[in-house]
Parts: C-alpha cells; structure tokens; sequence
C-alpha cells in the first residue's frame, strides 16, 4: 500500500519548515514574506507528489470547515433546486462545499437538522425555513454564525435576509388578468402561515379591494398528495362556476391546477385564464404557454453568496444585518390573454 504523504514529508523533502509549506498551502505566502520561487516550489512538489491536507486536521487548527448548510423546504422543488444549483456553483468557485437538507415545512424536523449542521460545525448557513424555528434561529444569531435567510423571513428574527417581493409581484399578476377582462380571479394558495405566502395572498387582495371585487380563496393544506390537491382545485373550479381566472401562488400548486383543469374540461384562456408564481420548464412548453410571475433566481443566489461571504469573511456586528427584497417579473405568455368573443365562438362551433 502507498504510503500516504504528510505535510511534514513535504516539508522534510525541500527542507522548509513545516510552517512554511503550510502557509504557502493555505494562500498566506505573500502576506507572510516568502519568496514567489520557494512557494512555487512548493505548490510544484505538492502537485508532483499528489498531497491532499487532512481537511479534519486542518478544519481543527483553523476552527474553520469550508462547509455551508444549505436548509429548504423542498429540495425537489423545482424553484428551490434551481436556487441550490445556483448557490452551489457560486460557493465552489470561492472554496466552500455545501450541504443540502429538506424541513418539508416540519418544525421538529427543522431542528434536527439545525443541530446536526451546528454538530458538524458548519461555517454558515443559508436557511429557508418554516415557522416555529424563530428562537433557535435567534439563538444561531447570537451565537455569532453566520447565516443568510432567502425566500421568506421569520417574524422577530433580526438576521441577514434575501427575499423576493411576493406581495407587489402578484398584485401587478391580478391587475393584469383585471386588465384583460377577468373579473372574477381566484387565487389557490397554501395554508400556511410563511411570509412569502402571505405577501403573495396580499398582493392579490390588494389588487381585487381596489376594484370591490370579491375574493376567492382557496387554502390548500401543506404536505397532501398529489391527487388529493387536484381534487380540491377541482371542487373549488365546481363550487364556483363565475370564477373566470385562476393564481397559483407557487408553480407545484399550478401545475396541478392544469390537471385540475384539464381533467373538468376547462379550455385555457377561453374558460379559464392562468398565471402561476414561479416560473417552471412545463410552463414554458405547455400549449398555451403559461404567463407566471419569475423570481430573478440568478439575481437571488448572487445576492445570497455574496451577503453570506461578506458575514464569513469579516467579524460579525451584533444587531446589524442585511435585507434585500428583489423585485420579481411578471412574463406574460398566452394562458392570461382573453380570447377575443368571436374568436371563442368559432373555435367552439369548430370543435362541435
């Protein structure tokens, strides 16, 4: 067996000291005065010999790990997949690895997996997490760690934060299916008490309290299956026959809205217009395209690297944080447009 090479066989080999090869490992050469040869020296015998540092011995000496905990709701979630791809290309660009986790927006759940990263002494955190977490979050806080919340904050949690403005997002939805004609909108959300569900669901009363419109809520409980969601949408569409147009207030809940739909017979936009939080490839290729309301998800994960690392990289300030809310984009496509009457009568004696 091939005898495993140590930082002291390098040191030994070129006859430095240990400290020395060590601080040309770790970037620290220039900052430390050693000449640009013997650190190329060095970094040219390392590779030669194929060294890899003990990143155990090493995350010990310098208390730091190089790990980042990364906690969502849904890691499947299309949305929440594409913003964890993002941060993950990010953050190994700057020499981080990254550790996912799903809470399935269960509490007790949350906290296991917060304890398990601060076990593993992670260097930060970037959390979207369900209600009820708030004193163990406040407690990561205090504790100094570095942590950046995204996609929805925590009620009396003062801690770095990178939202979206869910509420502006689906007013501007609601006024632009008013615009094309609908007046009776619906909207299908979560009962759940998450603030980026609550701003949307406001957006949206918002826009329908201006015209004396009335509301048409319907609350679809957390963690059902997916026959069980199809259903109520279903039942929601049969209850309320007026209602012209439909929000979805993420794109799980408008994918099943076009089952829904789909499965009752309902044509899109003839007999029912749609727009859906969150973009998602579907929505793209589905005939006719869906109009939906796009987080900037480039935008998110830059913004949520690059407020972790400046917490990282610089001494934490007790009561001081970052929160920025980006401004999502309403991309119109062809389930949101009303059909001209004529067009829609020609189209049903054609069909018949």
């Amino acid at each position: 067996m091939k005898k495993k090479i140590l930082i002291h066989d390098i040191a030994k080999h070129l006859d430095v000291s240990i400290a020395t090869v060590s601080l040309v490992l770790n970037g620290k050469a220039k900052e430390k005065r050693i000449s640009d040869v013997l650190a190329e020296k060095v970094l040219k015998y390392v590779e030669e010999v194929g060294y890899k540092p003990n990143q155990l011995a090493k995350s010990l000496r310098t208390g730091k790990t190089h790990v980042i905990g990364l906690v969502v709701e849904d890691i499947a979630n299309p949305f929440f997949a594409t913003v964890a791809g993002l941060i993950e290309k990010k953050i190994l660009a700057r020499g981080y690895r990254i550790i996912y986790c799903s809470t399935n927006d269960d509490t007790a759940k949350t906290r296991d997996l917060l304890t398990m990263f601060q076990e593993r002494h992670v260097d930060g955190y970037i959390l979207a997490l369900p209600d009820g977490v708030e004193t163990d979050v406040r407690a990561l806080v205090r504790s100094g760690k570095p942590l950046v919340l995204f996609d929805r904050e925590l009620a009396g949690v003062l801690a770095n934060a990178v939202v979206v403005d869910g509420a502006q997002g689906m007013y501007e939805a609601t006024q632009h299916l008013l615009n094309q004609g609908f007046t009776s909108v619906g909207m299908v959300t979560l009962q759940a008490g998450q603030a980026q569900m609550q701003a949307r669901l406001q957006g949206y009363a918002q826009a329908m309290q201006e015209l004396h419109l009335p509301e048409l809520v319907l609350e679809i409980a957390f963690q059902q299956e997916r026959e069980q969601i199809i259903a109520q949408i279903q039942a929601f569409c049969q209850s309320n026959p007026e209602c012209n147009a439909l929000l979805f207030a993420t794109n799980y809940l408008g994918v099943y809205g076009l089952e829904a739909l789909s499965r009752l017979g309902r044509r899109i936009p003839e007999h029912m217009a749609i727009v859906s939080f969150d973009d998602h490839d579907l929505f793209r290729l589905y005939s006719p395209t869906i109009t939906v309301v796009a987080q900037p998800l480039e935008a998110m994960a830059e913004s949520i690297i690059s407020t972790l690392l400046k917490a990282l990289e610089g001494p934490v300030e007790t009561g001081r944080s970052t929160q920025l809310q980006l401004a999502p984009q309403l991309i119109v496509r062809e389930s949101s447009i009303r059909v001209p009457e004529k067009t829609r009568s020609k189209t049903s004696r054609t069909k018949a």
